[in-house]
C-alpha cells in the first residue's frame, strides 16, 4: 500500500491539496508512520473557499495555510465506523473538528464526507466537499 501522500496523488482529485501540502513542507508528517486521518478536500472544494479567502492568498501566507492544512489531519486511524461514535476529533493543528453522524451520513464541521475509508500505509483518508478553516484562522 502507499502512504497518505502517494494515495492522495494517485486518487487524482486532490491535486490542489497536494500542491498546498508541498508548499508548506507538510510532506514529512504525512509520510511518517502515523497513523493519521486526513479529511481531504477535493479540488472542487478548494474552488468553494469562503468569501475573502483565495488559494493564491493562502499560498502566499505559509503560516495560515499550514494551520488550515493541519486542521484537516487528526491523530490516529479513525475510520467511518469510529466517526459514527464520536462527536469531535483532535487535529494536528491543535483544535478539534466537530463530527456529526445522522442517517448514515457523516459530516466534519460543515463539510460532508463524500467517501470514507481510503486506506493508506500510515492512516486513512476521508474525502470532504469543503475546506475546513479553524475558528481562530477564520477570525483573523
Amino acid at each position: 500500500m502507499a502512504d497518505l501522500i502517494e494515495t492522495a496523488v494517485n486518487a487524482g482529485t486532490f491535486n490542489t491539496l497536494v500542491e498546498a501540502i508541498k508548499a508548506t513542507d507538510l510532506i514529512d508528517i504525512l509520510k511518517s508512520p502515523g497513523p493519521y486521518t486526513v479529511f481531504a478536500p477535493t479540488d472542487e472544494a478548494f474552488n468553494k473557499l469562503p468569501e475573502g479567502v483565495t488559494l493564491d492568498a493562502l499560498l502566499q501566507d505559509n503560516h495560515k495555510l499550514k494551520r488550515i492544512l493541519t486542521y484537516h489531519v487528526a491523530f490516529g486511524d479513525v475510520r467511518a465506523e469510529d466517526l459514527m461514535q464520536i462527536e469531535e476529533a483532535e487535529t494536528v493543528e491543535g483544535s478539534v473538528v466537530a463530527v456529526e453522524s445522522s442517517s448514515g451520513n457523516l459530516k466534519v464541521n460543515n463539510a460532508n464526507i463524500l467517501q470514507s475509508d481510503i486506506l493508506a500505509d500510515n492512516g486513512v483518508i476521508h474525502v470532504i466537499d469543503a475546506v475546513l478553516v479553524p475558528g481562530l484562522v477564520a477570525a483573523e
